[in-house]
C-alpha cells in the first residue's frame, strides 16, 4: 500500500511523500529483497511489485521481458530533455538506450531510471550507424525535417531504433543520413516544434500500439 504523508517544502507548503515505510517484521528472506530498504522503507518511484527489491533484482526481472524497441539520442549540447527521454524509455522497458555524442549526459530528468536500463555510448553517429548495421536493426529518425513522412498511420518495424535529436537544434545532418526512414508528428498549433521528450513519448507509444499486447 502506498503511503501519502505530507512533507514540508517551506512555510505553509507541503509535498506528498510517496512509497512505503519500513516493512513489518518478520521480514521476507528471499534474496531479491534489500535489507536496508526493508528496515528504512522504500521511497523509490517503482511499481508496487518491486517494493523493497534490490536494483539488481529489478533489472534481472526486467531483462526477462525487455521489448525489442531501442532508443537513441544525440548528445552534443547537454540537453536537459535527454533524462526525460530515458525515463520514458524505462516506462516502455526498451532493450537499450543509445547516447550518441558526449558520454556525459544530463541525468536529472531520468530520476535514476537509467539504473534499470542498458545504456550504450557511441562517440559518433558513424560509430552508432555501424553498430546498428552490424546488428541488422534499422534506425528510424523522428524529426520534422524536409522529407519526413507523417508518423500517424506509419507502420514501424518490430525491431528498430527510434533516433531523436536535441531540443531546438533537432537531428544533425549526419544523424538524418544514418536513418532508413524519417517521420514527423503532425502539429496543429503555431509552434514549429514540440518538446523533444514529448515527441519521444508519442513515438514510443505509437510503436507500442502496434507491437505490444493491450492489458485487460
Amino acid at each position: 500500500m502506498e503511503i501519502n504523508t505530507p512533507g514540508v517544502i517551506g512555510p505553509g507548503e507541503f509535498f506528498p511523500v510517496v512509497g512505503v515505510g519500513p516493512h513489518p517484521e518478520p521480514w521476507p528472506t528471499d534474496s531479491h529483497f534489500d535489507q536496508e530498504l526493508l528496515a528504512n522503507g522504500d521511497r523509490r518511484n517503482v511499481l508496487d511489485k518491486y517494493r523493497y527489491w534490490t536494483v539488481e533484482a529489478i533489472v534481472a526481472d526486467l531483462n526477462t521481458k525487455r521489448h525489442s524497441l531501442q532508443i537513441a539520442i544525440e548528445n552534443w549540447q547537454h540537453d536537459l530533455n535527454i533524462g526525460s527521454v530515458v525515463r520514458t524509455a524505462n516506462a516502455f522497458n526498451v532493450s537499450a538506450v543509445h547516447i550518441v555524442g558526449k558520454r556525459d549526459w544530463n541525468k536529472r530528468g531520468a530520476m535514476v531510471t537509467d539504473r534499470y536500463l542498458t545504456v550504450i555510448h557511441h562517440p559518433t553517429v558513424k560509430d552508432f550507424s555501424e553498430w546498428s548495421l552490424s546488428q541488422g536493426i534499422p534506425i528510424i529518425g523522428i524529426d520534422n525535417v524536409p522529407g519526413s513522412k507523417h508518423l500517424e498511420g506509419a507502420a514501424l518495424p518490430h525491431d528498430c531504433i527510434l533516433f531523436f535529436g536535441q531540443e531546438g537544434a533537432g537531428m544533425s545532418e549526419e544523424a538524418i543520413a544514418a536513418c532508413s526512414a524519417l517521420y514527423e508528428i503532425e502539429q496543429y498549433g503555431s509552434t514549429r516544434s514540440m518538446n523533444a521528450s514529448a515527441a519521444a513519448a508519442i513515438a514510443m507509444y505509437h510503436w507500442a500500439l502496434q507491437h505490444l499486447p493491450r492489458k485487460q
